[in-house]
């Protein structure tokens, strides 16, 4: 199997299923960001697991090419940059993401679209 389908079909589900949870538990998302926030181990822990996620992507799939599968290699690289940012900078990205939760209470209803839709997509790509 071509790692673009594999990795489109593992991501594409977990997305779907995270952006509808992000339209149905605004409250709750909103709730654990708080948490996470609070506690500095989580912020390291899940920017470890970001950055580990994302380099494994990266390496298996550096795709640069001018169609679907660029989302999965861009995916990683996000993630890498997360993960990085988390683990480097931890008060930064805490004050930021305070300030972003304070400002943008569509922030979970719009993340949660994005998410669906990247997860609508690479499901097809993955299982059509």
């Amino acid at each position: 199997m071509d790692t673009s389908i594999f990795l489109a079909r593992l991501i594409g589900p977990i997305f779907a299923v995270i952006g509808v949870s992000l339209l149905l538990n605004r409250e709750a998302y909103h709730a654990v960001a708080e948490e996470v926030l609070k506690g500095k181990a989580l912020l390291y822990v899940f920017g470890a697991m970001a950055l580990t996620g994302g380099l494994a992507i990266v390496l298996t799939h550096n795709v640069w090419v001018w169609g679907w599968p660029v989302i999965i290699t861009l995916l990683g690289w996000l993630m890498v940059i997360r993960g990085s940012l988390r683990i480097l900078l931890p008060e930064q990205v805490a004050a930021l993401a305070v300030r972003t939760l304070a400002r943008a209470p569509l922030l979970f209803p719009i993340s949660g679209v994005v998410v669906i839709v990247l997860g609508a997509v690479l499901c097809w790509k993955g299982y059509a």
